[in-house]
């Protein structure tokens, strides 16, 4: 009886804090915006991966739709995101007793240009960047690629959404 009153109380408290406005769980701040517009990120990196502006493109537009209510639209949105893919490297990171290389790490930058068009205060261009580390002795292609694209491009559009949306 005790837990059913609990779970009540539980049930009642989160509606009440949701449809009041006081709390959103995704942690997104859109202000009085109601679209948002995503360009795409061309590769503008000396080395360039065929695939990597159209992923990072798909996965910053899925986040935010996933996240937050904004609508998507292709132009004249309320918060505005554009920008480029500054740099892909692989760097050389430790070494073995043989003095070769034990671990590669591939390093990708983004530099991103947020406009709010509800509050201009919010606006910025920053560059986002993050790394993923691997054997040495692997190419980084096929899964080892795959892992690495997902590792870093997860971690920037959240460093992304954090910077533009998130409430820290």
């Amino acid at each position: 009886m005790k837990k059913s009153l609990y779970i009540a109380l539980f049930t009642i408290s989160t509606f009440f804090f949701v449809g009041c406005g006081i709390y959103g769980f995704t942690g997104g701040d859109v202000g009085n915006a109601k679209t948002i517009q995503i360009d795409f990120f061309p590769n503008q990196a000396q080395l360039i991966e065929p695939a990597l502006s159209q992923q990072f493109t798909l996965e910053l537009q899925d986040l935010f739709t996933r996240q937050t209510n904004l609508t998507l639209v292709s132009t004249n949105g309320d918060l505005h995101f554009s920008g480029e893919i500054t740099s892909y490297r692989i760097a050389p990171m430790s070494a073995t007793s043989q003095q070769t290389s034990a671990q590669n790490r591939l390093t990708i930058t983004v530099n991103v240009r947020y406009i709010n068009n509800t509050d201009e205060k919010k606006d910025f261009e920053q560059s986002f960047s993050f790394y993923s580390d691997y054997p040495a002795t692997s190419q980084l292609t096929g899964s080892v690629l795959e892992a690495a694209f997902d590792e870093i491009i997860d971690r920037i559009t959240q460093d992304i959404f954090n910077a533009s949306v998130g409430k820290w």
